[in-house]
């Protein structure tokens, strides 16, 4: 018998497994576990269901056309070819298409990006820029060929004819072109600056409109300095472009219906604020003229000194309040003036020498107690019609003074 090499052995277990056409191009269900994406690009999971599991690979070069990130627990169909990894002398699946089951791939990629970017706060209507409301220019990233573009030109200039629409041309669907449309709106915001922008395209399916799914194109309009119109197939259809924008538009026709204002609602607009403005002029000018007719009418116009009739009669009363108040405080002068004078008349001595009363004097000193005399002195008196010169003979103590 003859003895092989586990090398050997492997190799011949992996010509099997590639000589079976059914495991060369094969599709498997079950769900995704331990799932991890290297820096190289190259994803490695399990594929797993009640009974077993299977290792697969899936290169880089296949693993970035996914739409979706695979995540453990996910049921997905996993296309590819079975063979031998002989360094392990294990089988895996080298898997070369991956579509979840149920939802589609397109599908499932819109919600995971969407959810993400919304937890970044890139939907949030506090970054919403408001359109400009009279635009000079406005830069339309669209393709140069098909409807949309004449239908944004149709459009804006019927309602702003002096209008100037700049295109930047760029691929609308395939791989391309969603890099393309995020390099156009930076373009505009760093090169050619415009007033607004609108990025667009005509309806397709989900596979033609997804490059308005890719994060470098919301990331682009979420970044951008000029407000963004999203004009993205048609009504029914809904891009993250949508979400991110500062106004979405069902229609390319409606993107330039909001881009730019009508300049025939303006003029009537214009003409109904003249109206109302010679109306209210006219109004104005006969409730003045109204107003003067009224003052013409009235009495003092016929007879001008009754315009001074009021102030005549105030100062006549002013004038008399002031002739009352002086006479009032001459009176109260007068009076005090008199009491003053008899209470001066009352302290008079002479007043008191006529009531019988004298002064008698000493040496030229007024003296008022008989003890201050002796007999002998000579003394002076003084009554109220002359004086008298005098010698003290006796002195008399009066008894209980």
């Amino acid at each position: 018998m003859t003895v092989h090499s586990v090398s050997d052995v492997t190799r011949y277990i992996k010509g099997l497994f590639e000589g079976e056409a059914i495991l060369s191009d094969i599709l498997i269900r079950g769900e995704v576990s331990n799932f991890k994406r290297y820096p190289s690009g190259h994803c490695y999971f399990t594929l797993k269901d009640a009974g077993a599991s299977m290792k697969c690979v899936m290169f880089n070069g296949y693993a970035r056309n996914l739409r979706f990130t695979p995540e453990n627990g996910m049921q997905v169909i996993a296309g590819g070819s079975v063979s031998v990894y002989e360094r392990d002398g294990a089988y895996q699946l080298y898997v070369n298409s991956l579509t979840p089951e149920g939802a589609g791939a397109l599908a499932l990629a819109f919600e995971q990006l969407r959810e993400k970017l919304y937890a970044e706060g890139l939907f949030d209507e506090a970054h919403k820029q408001p359109l400009p409301r009279f635009p000079k220019r406005i830069g339309i990233v669209t393709s140069s060929a098909g409807a949309v573009l004449r239908d944004i030109h149709k459009v804006a200039k019927r309602r702003w004819p002096n209008v100037q629409l700049i295109l930047h041309p760029v691929l609308v669907q395939g791989t391309e072109a969603a890099g393309q449309i995020a390099a156009a709106i930076r373009f505009f915001n760093e090169k050619y600056p415009v007033d607004v922008l609108i990025v667009g395209r005509g309806g397709g399916s989900e596979e033609d409109l997804w490059a308005f799914n890719e994060e470098p194109v919301v990331r682009a309009i979420y970044a951008s300095r000029i407000p963004v119109i999203s004009a993205v197939g048609h009504e029914t259809d809904t891009t993250l472009a949508d979400f991110v924008s500062d106004r979405r538009a069902a229609t390319p026709s409606q993107a330039a219906e909001f881009a730019v204002p009508d300049a025939a609602e303006l003029n009537q607009y214009a003409a109904g604020l003249f109206a109302r403005l010679h109306a209210g002029r006219r109004r104005a000018t006969e409730q003045q003229r109204n107003r003067l007719r009224a003052l013409t009418e009235r009495p003092w116009r016929r007879n001008p000194t009754l315009l001074l009739a009021s102030a005549v009669q105030r100062t006549d009363r002013a004038t008399e309040r002031l002739h009352r108040a002086a006479k009032e405080t001459r009176t109260d002068a007068r009076h005090r003036l008199e009491l003053l004078l008899k209470r001066l008349e009352l302290l008079n001595p002479v007043q008191i020498l006529y009531r019988g009363f004298s002064t008698v004097e000493k040496d030229g000193k007024a003296v008022s107690r008989a003890k201050d005399l002796s007999v002998g002195d000579y003394l002076k008196i003084t009554f109220a019609d002359g004086k008298i010169s005098a010698v003290v003979e006796a002195k008399e103590k009066q008894h209980g003074a």
